[in-house]
Order: C-alpha cells, then sequence, then structure tokens
C-alpha cells in the first residue's frame, strides 16, 4: 500500500480531497502575489504595444503549466482523457461570448476572478467586494436564475459526440508536440523577461503558479484512481469553485472536496505571502465610478466565466495546459475582449494597474 492510499484512508476521501485542494491553492496564492501574475495585466501590457514584464510572466506561468501537465501525461501521472473538462461536451459558443465577456469584465474590475482572490488576501477591499459578487453571479448562473440563459447560449454550438476535443488531436499533430509547445513558449517568455530585466525570483514564482496547475491535475487523478466515490479530475480554477465554496458556507449540509480546499488555499497562501514580504495593506474603492466599475466587471466575470467553461485560469491556463479545444478558443476570447475594452475605454486614459 503506498503512502497515497494510506494518507486518503486516514482521511478519508472528502477531507483528502479538500486538502490537495488547500495544497493546491497554497501554492498558487504565494506564487501568484509574489510574481504579480494577471492575465488582465497582461493584455493591457499588449494592447498598448508593449512586450514586457507582464507578458513575460504570463507566458511564462502558461507555459511552465504546459510543460508540467504534458510531462506528467508522458511519466504516467496523470491522463487528461480522464479530466471532467474532456470528458463533457465543450461549447464553441459559450466559449465565444463568455469568452468576450470575462475578457471585457476582467479590464472593468482590474483583475481576473483569481487576481482579485489573491489581491483580497492582501487586505484590498475593493477585490472583497467584487469578487463576492463574482461568486453570487457565477452561483446564479450555475443553478440560480441565470442558468436557463447560459445554457441556452452555451447549447448554440456544442462539440460533437459529447466531449470535448484536443487541440492537438483535431489539427493531425502528435502527442508530444504539447511538451515541445511548452518548452518553446517558455524560452520566448525567458527572452521577455531578459529584456524586460525581470528579476530570478519572480520568474521562479510565476513558474510555480503553472506548477500548481500540474499539482492539482496530478493530485486529483490519483484521487481518482484511489477513491471508491466518482471524484472529479480537475485543478486551478476559480469560477465553479468561488459558487461552491460560497454555497458551502450556506449550506446546510456541506460537503467537502478539492473545490473547496483550492479557494481558502489560495487566500491563506497569497495572505502568508503578503505578510513576509510587508505587501499586506488595507485599500478601498477610489470613489463612486470605480465601485460602479469594478461591480459590472465582477458580474460580467461571474457569468461570462461560467459560460466559457472556465475562467482566465481555469480555462486560460489549467484548460490550456490539458490542450481543451474550448478553452483556448476561451483564452483567446478573453484576450480580445481585454484588448478591445482597453483600447475603446481606457487606452491613454490610466496608467496601467496592479
Amino acid at each position: 500500500m503506498d503512502l497515497f492510499t494510506v494518507f486518503v484512508e486516514a482521511m478519508g476521501e472528502p477531507v483528502a480531497g479538500a486538502l490537495l485542494g488547500l495544497l493546491t491553492g497554497t501554492i498558487f496564492g504565494v506564487a501568484a502575489q509574489r510574481s504579480s501574475f494577471c492575465l488582465r495585466a497582461a493584455t493591457v501590457e499588449f494592447a498598448r504595444g508593449i512586450i514586457g514584464g507582464r507578458v513575460a510572466v504570463w507566458l511564462l506561468t502558461f507555459s511552465t503549466a504546459v510543460v508540467w501537465v504534458q510531462l506528467a501525461q508522458r511519466l504516467g501521472l496523470f491522463d487528461a482523457s480522464d479530466a471532467r473538462m474532456m470528458s463533457v461536451a465543450g461549447s464553441w459558443s459559450g466559449a465565444i461570448i463568455g469568452g468576450l465577456m470575462f475578457g471585457v469584465g476582467m479590464v472593468m474590475a482590474r483583475g481576473c476572478s483569481g487576481r482579485l482572490l489573491v489581491l483580497a488576501a492582501t487586505g484590498n477591499l475593493r477585490s472583497v467586494v467584487s469578487g463576492l459578487i463574482f461568486a453570487v453571479v457565477a452561483q446564479m448562473s450555475l443553478h440560480g436564475w441565470l442558468a436557463p440563459l447560459r445554457n441556452g447560449l452555451a447549447a448554440l454550438w456544442v462539440t460533437p459526440n459529447g466531449r470535448n476535443l484536443n487541440l492537438l488531436t483535431m489539427v493531425g499533430l502528435p502527442e508530444v508536440t504539447g511538451l515541445l509547445l511548452g518548452l518553446g513558449l517558455a524560452a520566448v517568455a525567458l527572452i521577455v523577461a531578459l529584456r524586460a530585466q525581470i528579476g530570478a525570483r519572480v520568474l521562479v514564482f510565476a513558474s510555480g503558479v503553472g506548477f500548481a496547475v500540474a499539482v492539482g491535475w496530478v493530485s486529483t487523478w490519483t484521487l481518482a484512481q484511489t477513491a471508491w466515490e466518482p471524484v472529479n479530475v480537475t485543478s486551478a480554477t476559480f469560477t465553479g469553485p468561488s459558487a461552491n465554496t460560497l454555497m458551502f458556507f450556506l449550506d446546510s449540509a456541506p460537503v467537502l472536496n478539492f473545490d473547496i480546499g483550492l479557494v481558502p488555499g489560495v487566500f491563506l497562501g497569497a495572505f502568508l505571502a503578503s505578510l513576509f514580504a510587508r505587501e499586506f495593506r488595507f485599500q478601498g474603492f477610489e470613489g463612486e465610478r470605480s465601485m460602479r466599475r469594478s461591480m459590472a466587471g465582477a458580474v460580467l466575470m461571474g457569468f461570462g466565466g461560467m459560460l466559457a467553461g472556465g475562467c482566465a485560469i481555469g480555462a486560460g491556463v489549467t484548460g490550456g495546459s490539458i490542450f481543451a479545444a474550448t478553452a483556448w478558443l476561451a483564452l483567446l476570447c478573453m484576450w480580445v475582449g481585454a484588448m478591445l475594452t482597453d483600447l475603446l475605454v481606457d487606452q491613454r486614459r490610466a496608467p496601467l494597474l496592479a
């Protein structure tokens, strides 16, 4: 009997899943806080004609997630075909519409859902409010009043045969291409980082965010092979888990799982990292206009992320690392939505905001 099996039997499957989520989230929270990882910052920088530090951090996170996950597959530590994201039908229409909405929303809210969670842990009260609104709207989109609209939009154009598609298989490329692509993107990220004079510490923590994604995939897949009850094979994402964590504290009979450990883990990791770096400080809204804008952005992200099948992390990095076709499309649309919003609304009006 291996140590993992002993751990699961000692803790029980629900608690073991929550602890694995806590571990994944803590790694993510520490790494994201110390590297200032943020898709919104990268898209805004790119939209303003700059390929600098924020693009480098995002690209290194994305590429290292691909490398770690693809390497884990080749070593037999993980099988992407068992991931929930691949075992259900993907929505092309959801990826397009939801991705665009999420991209617009994260620029308005000054951070994607994952970034808001990290900032909230460092004392940013604006992010606390926006994050709560995001979680409520995500829950409404999953099981509440907005669910029929989300289901209708998602059903407009779906992948065939009730399963998502692997992007590499779609274009006829061998599986090893994923690993090679990840290594190539990592090399590009390092070149951009060197030109932008990004320090080694930031690069290590940026790659740590990608590593957290791999930890989530491998740990939930391993748990699924050991557990008696069905376990969702998943990793870092914040749309569904934020909604589930919210309901966990409202439900009279809450159930522990990976999602319930993930969100508190990110908060804990980012909080501890900010304290260690002496960066924890309370911040609020800058005014009524800023508050309205952030709240509207959170609403767009909550619905858009659930429609797209994931947030900037869930679809953009986690789904991208296993080459889920709809995740790559959603990521592209998030970039497009964010860049257009910055170009049409914020360009030349305000400096880049962290």
